[in-house]
């Protein structure tokens, strides 16, 4: 099976995410989802607690003059017709271009309806 269509969804995210405006990655999601991270695991039942959990993160970087993100790919794996794996980075860049920071970020996603969606986020350090 080819990760095409994962790695599509996944430039489409970046592109809405680098718009700092929460409601725009919120069909990214699936309902429910999961975040795990260095605070723990937060279960993301529905649309309004992605708005929740992510809102603040945009604000941070606003406040850090952030400009953009892009996604490094490590590695893509579809693993079922239903269920893939994509591990790299993020790169957030200032709005003057400036590497402002990397996150290591894997996502497992869970494709119905058609349409591959983020059922768990994983943040790490980005050499993992």
């Amino acid at each position: 099976m080819s990760t095409d269509a994962v790695r599509q969804l996944l430039t489409d995210y970046y592109r809405d995410f680098s718009t700092l405006n929460v409601q725009s990655i919120l069909p990214y999601f699936h309902e429910p989802s999961l975040l795990i991270g260095p605070q723990g695991v937060m279960p993301v039942p529905d649309r309004a607690a992605v708005a929740a959990a992510f809102g603040p993160v945009m604000e941070g970087l606003r406040a850090k003059g952030y400009g953009r993100s892009e996604f490094e790919l490590g590695s893509a794996q579809v693993l079922s017709a239903s269920a893939a794996i994509v591990g790299g980075a993020a790169a957030r860049y200032k709005k003057d271009g400036q590497l402002l920071e990397r996150v290591g970020i894997t996502y497992v996603l869970h494709k119905s309806d058609g349409e591959w969606k983020f059922a768990a986020v994983i943040l790490h350090d980005p050499q993992a």
